[in-house]
């Protein structure tokens, strides 16, 4: 009779931790579709309490959102490209006879003092900063491929930090650390966010390495400041080509530092999350040495 009672009471345990256990592969199933429904690829469900084919099956799909998310951003990068060409194409093939005439007429002695030269000059100058800008954003296309090679994390770091000496630093790199990149162009985008946070007014510059025990083929480093925060209706638009708040920007500087990584095999995001004293923050990943 005890045994049986036994049974029955280890019975009911079981049953109760099942239903509990099915509850929660629902909701994560749930949580799951929502991020997809919203484009947000980001997401990543703990696999604390799991069975063993469960947590390999959340660990797969874990890593499927990582690599949609990157493909999603490949491929906006390489349609930015093909856009690229063709408005720079045409737009410079418009501006420079438009830019020519202008200038040329500029010189003449019966427009000097004249009130034909103010408009003139006007045109002239707006041709002039378009074709600027159009030669700026070709930037994003002819980008060289990089070489990769092992560099010395914090000695690129270092460089940084002596270009930007009015910023406060704080590093929190493993002194050993190397990874595989292009020593220019990671140079390139870490000059780029500290000249937007100095452009920000920021004071503090934040380096955090972010320790991913399920990933040590990448680095992953929180880069942050305490200037302005970015308006929440701007994060969407942050690395769009052309998109910018500043009145003298391009919107070149982070659609180019994404580029880059994205060259060399990384990703720059910008964070969910700011850690404590600071108002903005990026998630910089970078492949490491073997």
């Amino acid at each position: 009779m005890i045994w049986i009672l036994l049974f029955v009471v280890i019975g009911i345990i079981f049953v109760i931790w099942e239903v509990r256990r099915q509850r929660s592969l629902k909701l994560r199933a749930h949580l799951m579709q929502e991020a997809i429904r919203n484009h947000d690829f980001t997401f990543r469900l703990p696999v604390d309490g799991l069975l063993p084919g469960e947590r390999a099956m959340q660990q797969t799909l874990n890593k499927l959102g990582e690599t949609i998310r990157r493909q999603m951003n490949q491929n906006e990068v390489e349609s930015w490209e093909r856009l690229t060409r063709v408005l720079t194409h045409e737009i410079m093939n418009a501006t420079a006879p438009i830019t020519s005439i202008s200038q040329s007429m500029l010189g003449r002695d019966d427009v000097k003092g004249s009130p034909l030269e103010p408009g003139i000059q006007a045109i002239f100058d707006t041709s002039r900063h378009l074709n600027n800008f159009v030669v700026n954003y070709r930037k994003m296309s002819e980008l060289e491929k990089p070489v990769l090679t092992d560099v010395p994390l914090r000695s690129l770091l270092g460089d940084v930090c002596n270009a930007y000496p009015g910023l406060t630093w704080e590093v929190g790199v493993h002194t050993d650390i190397t990874v595989c990149a292009d020593a220019g162009m990671l140079r390139q985008v870490l000059m780029n966010l500290a000249k937007n946070a100095v452009e920000a007014e920021a004071k503090r510059m934040v380096v955090q390495q972010i320790e991913e025990p399920s990933n040590h083929q990448q680095l992953m480093l929180y880069i942050g400041n305490d200037g302005l925060p970015i308006p929440a209706e701007n994060r969407q638009s942050l690395f769009v080509p052309f998109f910018t708040t500043k009145r003298s920007g391009s919107g070149i500087g982070l659609s180019l530092s994404r580029r880059m990584m994205i060259q060399q095999g990384g990703m720059l995001d910008l964070a969910e999350k700011s850690l404590s004293g600071c108002r903005a923050g990026f998630i910089l990943t970078i492949l490491q040495s073997v």
